[in-house]
């Protein structure tokens, strides 16, 4: 399989940023190394950018080519990667009630059909409520390649860019709306997360820049190919622009970074996505030990961390206090252990399994979505 460094390290990189900052939930990492986690959050937003730009590429391709898009082979291999390693997590959380790291959690219906995110009461169930961020990659899936399909039956430039920039603005007046009403009635709930951090709508500024990435390199190679030489400068430019976004985001939840803060976090990690798909970058042709790997396996991290996290700290979370090297050493010890056995006991054969089905492989690039 042909992977590219750039793109191992930055989804490497996330996952590790997405589970430092939820090691809220065992106390944290402590005063001197907060600065870790603070916006691991953010995390999340590169996944988005990663899978706009590969499954995008993964459905604009054919259609560039004026093949017509087959719709059910994407959505079963859509099935085949994500389903299987999300059901064994569920049915853990669902049937094993000392695996949650919070007590209440949303009815399991709802993460089944993917609209946990859409109703879920914070206050209340918090148990795998980070699989919003999953309900927001399946919405994706489900629309995007009809979207695709629609608007190359007559390619426009102009049509493209229009849908693009009324999805951007849509999103910062949606948010900006919301959070001013809120914010005003106050309502008795974490009406942060409910109304603007989880919903889909609210978060599609990462998937629209991972798109635009992926139709500059499937209809305009040329263009593409002509600025990857400015890759360098793209990295830290990518750099720069994150920088500018934490900074509207210094307060997490307020009007400033919601309102503008999601497009500019966006545009920076695209800036890096773009670098990372060049292998003359820094990060393009440096292999960093162990990337690779976790890269690899960063969707069944993802899924099962905080399960790792709260078996620890129930056994041995007394014990640990007071050492905190050996108390991260043991926490990171079980999450990547948990999180390998799900990738080579579930998720890696039923991948094996699709590729037996439908044995055609994407481009090479796209192989790291697939």
């Amino acid at each position: 399989m042909h992977r590219l460094p750039g793109l191992d390290l930055l989804r490497a990189i996330a996952i590790v940023w997405v589970m430092l900052f939820h090691s809220y939930i065992v106390g944290g990492l402590g005063p001197d190394f907060a600065w870790l986690s603070r916006y691991g959050w953010a995390g999340v937003d590169i996944f988005f950018v990663l899978s706009g730009f590969l499954i995008g590429g993964q459905v604009l391709r054919p259609l560039q080519r004026g093949e017509r898009l087959a719709f059910g082979e994407f959505y079963t291999r859509r099935a085949w990667r994500i389903v299987p390693a999300f059901a064994v997590v569920l049915a853990a959380y669902v049937w094993f009630p000392a695996c949650r790291e919070a007590p209440g959690m949303q009815p399991w219906w709802q993460f089944a059909t993917f609209s946990m995110n859409l109703l879920i009461d914070y206050g209340s169930n918090q148990a795998f409520s980070h699989a919003w961020s999953l309900c927001v990659e399946e919405h994706f899936y489900l629309v995007f390649p009809l979207l695709a399909w629609w608007l190359t039956r007559r390619p426009s430039m102009r049509k493209f860019a229009g849908v693009c920039v009324g999805v951007m603005v849509l999103g910062i007046v949606l948010r900006s709306a919301v959070w001013l009403h809120d914010a005003a009635i106050d309502p008795p709930r974490n009406w942060f997360i409910e109304d603007i951090y989880y919903p889909t709508w609210m978060r599609l500024d990462g998937l629209l820049l991972g798109i635009v990435l992926a139709a500059l390199r499937v209809y305009r190679p040329l263009l593409w190919t002509r600025w990857q030489t400015y890759a360098n400068a793209a990295l830290a430019g990518g750099v720069v622009v994150t920088g500018v976004a934490f900074w509207l985001f210094r307060e997490r939840a307020g009007l400033l970074g919601n309102a503008i803060g999601w497009p500019v976090l966006s545009f920076g990690f695209a800036l890096l996505v773009f670098a990372g798909a060049d292998r003359r970058s820094p990060i393009g042709r440096w292999r960093v030990p162990g990337a690779g790997w976790l890269a690899a396996v960063s969707y069944s991290l993802y899924l099962s961390h905080k399960i790792a996290f709260h078996l620890v700290q129930v056994t041995f979370g007394a014990a640990l206090q007071g050492h905190a090297a050996l108390a991260f050493a043991t926490y990171a010890a079980a999450v990547l252990l948990l999180g390998a056995a799900l990738h080579y006991l579930v998720e890696r054969p039923c991948l094996r399994l699709r590729e037996r089905r439908s044995p055609q492989a994407p481009a090479a690039l796209e192989t790291m979505a697939s």
